[in-house]
């Protein structure tokens, strides 16, 4: 049974492998343009850095240099029902520098389309079992995120030999630049 999480709560990731589902809906009469939300993640060391250029993973880079990570790929409308966008990840390939994977969900051209995440509902994101397809965790955002162009969803982070999950929620207004010159 999936643990549903509310903003700021942590669990244990138990699961060596797992997938990263993201989903959302959009208000389709809001700006008369589509939205193409991006799902990124930035594999961090000790130092809340970028491990390097080939650890941030997104639409142009989908797998991590070990293969921990495989991004399967942009989806550019968001239609339909369940997740939009899915992350693989096998932490038992993971390189050993990685500490932290911030999971990010960014609007693609939202200046110029004029679109926020308050144009955005019904945002989640869950892990759920590779091998089961069990559901172990879920987080809903349910804030108004009314100016801002993106948002961290959540982080996977190891303390003490433990993997866990935080259910982060916070937005940001920028874009997929600002994330890249926080971590970088």
């Amino acid at each position: 049974m999936a643990i549903n999480l509310q903003k700021g709560q942590r669990e244990n990731i138990n699961a060596p492998k797992f997938t990263i589902g993201l989903g959302w809906d959009t208000n389709s009469s809001s700006t008369g343009t589509d939205f193409d939300l991006d799902a990124s993640l930035f594999l961090l060391g000790d130092n809340k850095k970028i491990v390097s250029d080939e650890h941030f993973i997104f639409y142009n880079n989908l797998i991590s240099p070990d293969g921990s990570v495989e991004h399967t790929g942009d989806n550019l409308t968001g239609a339909g029902d369940g997740d939009d966008e899915q992350v693989k990840v096998d932490l038992s390939k993971i390189d050993a520098k990685v500490q932290e994977i911030c999971i990010v969900v960014t609007i693609h051209e939202s200046e110029s389309r004029r679109q926020n995440f308050g144009q955005v509902r019904n945002s989640f994101i869950r892990i759920f079992d590779a091998a089961t397809n069990q559901e172990i965790l879920k987080y809903e955002l349910e804030e108004d995120f009314s100016i801002e162009t993106a948002v961290e969803f959540g982080r996977i982070y190891k303390r003490e030999g433990q993997w866990k999950f935080e259910a982060v929620g916070v937005g940001m207004k920028g874009g997929l630049q600002d994330y890249l010159n926080k971590y970088q």
